[in-house]
């Protein structure tokens, strides 16, 4: 008797990608309705994106000593501001020189005037800290849920040192476990759901909106590849790995997050993949993955340095060193604590149009590609999580290479 085949999650997702383009193609309008069923399964995932973050911060935090803690976020913040950073500079080098506003968008188009408002970076500054938690939980303001966390955890692990006592610590672990089986459960209809969401996108657009704005794309495409090569180069040196391992290790967390869009939705996934396949502690993973979703969105600090040159091509304006200056310091700050499924790219860019002076209804030209560019976006912001957490393991000694390499698993590592 024939043992059926079984195609693993990746493979369904990358599946269900292929059919969701060919379906939407042929059918047209006439599969629109299906984005209600992509819509009901990002909601499943959404639902518990906030205490999915907020618990997982707050175990690896309190379950830290305070001298610990201070030592590993220095190091996390250099290498996420850093490479958000490397991120929007690398949109503006080759929006700069491949010119893709010059190309989809119209020569006749007014001129405006680029200005940068100090009162609306205050605002961005001022937006990390919450006035009230419960209302950023019910906003979704992830970078006000995640300095809770934080102050929470601190306190978690104060307590601990100086009481003895992790009974509220134990309660949020047994919580976090729950809500990431919860998760895991709603991810086995992820097929489904990806091929809902993008047979209607590609239904409702037609296959020309794959050609409308190629420019664009492409020149997202390039920037995003050449921003991964030498990421991947600089892991692989400074953790001594073999750098295709790292790549072949790294692929279904890749896949998940090109296709489905969202950072949000690939977070068990990388949790999972980060400790099983490459041989990062339970503790560095479950401390820098949720920090890096809300902190390191080195997709859409590109998306949006990118977008601002595209914009600037388009209203024919020029740009001296200062004002790109300008737009590489408000793609960085502007890309943390945004939204992060599918859509938030446009969210942000709405914000941060103004602050450059220009007018925002120039965004509708870029929204017809949004998830497109989305799954760019969001490889590059998933992947630098896991690339920095491998750093910071390899620092903390933290790092199995047994994993990695395939010669024991995660299960032997923790017996």
């Amino acid at each position: 008797m024939k043992r059926a085949i079984k195609f693993s999650l990746t493979s369904q997702i990358m599946i269900a990608t292929v059919l969701g383009i060919i379906i939407g193609i042929i059918f047209q309008d006439a599969v629109s309705d299906l984005a209600i069923i992509g819509e009901l399964f990002l909601r499943l995932i959404q639902m518990s994106v906030v205490i999915l973050i907020m618990g997982a911060v707050i175990e690896a935090v309190g379950g830290l000593a305070a001298k610990e803690l201070g030592k590993i976020g220095v190091k996390v913040f250099f290498w996420f501001v850093g490479s958000t950073i490397f991120a929007a500079v690398t949109g503006i080098i080759f929006g700069l020189l491949l010119q893709p506003g010059a190309s989809i968008m119209h020569s006749d188009a007014p001129k405006e005037t680029l200005a940068l408002g100090s009162t609306n970076v205050k605002d961005v500054l001022l937006n990390f800290i919450p006035s009230n938690i419960i209302e950023a939980m019910s906003d979704g303001n992830m970078i006000q849920v995640i300095v809770f966390s934080l102050l929470f955890g601190l306190a978690l692990s104060l307590i601990k040192e100086e009481k003895n006592n992790q009974i509220v610590l134990d309660w949020i672990i047994a919580f976090n476990n729950v809500i990431l089986k919860m998760v895991t459960l709603i991810m086995k209809v992820a097929p489904i759901g990806i091929f809902c969401l993008i047979a209607s996108v590609v239904g409702a657009s037609g296959y020309h909106i794959l050609s409308t704005l190629v420019r664009f794309l492409l020149t997202l495409g390039s920037a995003s590849l050449l921003f991964m090569a030498a990421w991947f180069m600089v892991t692989a040196c400074y953790c001594k790995v073999n750098i295709w391992r790292l790549i072949k290790n790294m692929r279904r967390m890749s896949v998940v997050s090109f296709t489905t869009t969202s950072s949000a939705v690939s977070l068990p996934i990388l949790i999972e993949d980060s400790r099983e396949k490459l041989g990062i502690s339970d503790r560095v993973a479950k401390l820098v993955l949720p920090l890096g979703m809300t902190l390191n969105s080195n997709g859409l600090s590109m998306f949006l340095s990118l977008s601002v040159i595209t914009f600037t091509q388009y209203y024919s304006i020029d740009l001296g060193i200062g004002d790109l200056i300008q737009i590489v310091l408000l793609s960085t700050l502007a890309c943390m604590g945004t939204i992060v499924v599918p859509g938030g790219g446009l969210v942000t860019l709405a914000t941060v149009m103004p602050m450059l002076g220009l007018p925002t209804e120039s965004i509708a030209l870029l929204a017809g590609i949004d998830w497109f560019s989305g799954m760019f976006r969001t490889l590059l912001n998933v992947d630098p999580d896991v690339t920095v957490a491998m750093i910071i393991a390899h620092d903390e000694k933290e790092l199995d290479y047994d994993i990695f390499n395939g010669k024991k698993t995660y299960i032997e590592n923790n017996e």
